[in-house]
């Protein structure tokens, strides 16, 4: 089981910018796709973005594309989404996710291990 730790969350205005960090604590990171999720206040938690093994691919949830890019380094073995023009629909716990197979799906169930989330407000 991997150990996840997001971290960057905070408060920012709207069309500000934020950049997360989620390290892992595994040998074998690069086995790894790494994802993230996000879940509204009162909403269901949602698919925001996914990069592959290596990096070479990556894919971003609808409401994202265009304003957040997902990146990651194997040596440091940590994934990092790069949030920029913030909205407050933004606002939501984000959590960093892992798996070994699970690239292309968008429910948070699939993918096998998370972290507790951290904190993003995006105020108007």
């Amino acid at each position: 089981q991997m150990h996840l730790v997001e971290s960057g969350g905070g408060l920012v205005q709207t069309g500000g910018s934020l950049q997360l960090s989620c390290a892992a604590s595994v040998r074998s990171f690069g086995s790894y796709v790494m994802g993230w999720f996000r879940q509204p206040p009162g909403k269901e938690r949602e698919f925001v973005a996914a990069i592959s093994w290596g990096g070479g691919n990556t894919r971003y949830g609808d409401s994202v594309k265009g304003r957040f890019t997902i990146s990651r380094d194997d040596g440091k073995k940590t994934s990092y989404p790069q949030m920029n023009s913030l909205k407050p629909e933004d606002t939501a716990l984000y959590y960093c996710a892992a798996s070994m197979t699970k690239y292309d799906s968008d429910s948070f169930s699939d993918w096998g291990s998370w972290g507790q989330g951290t904190q993003v407000t995006v105020s108007s």
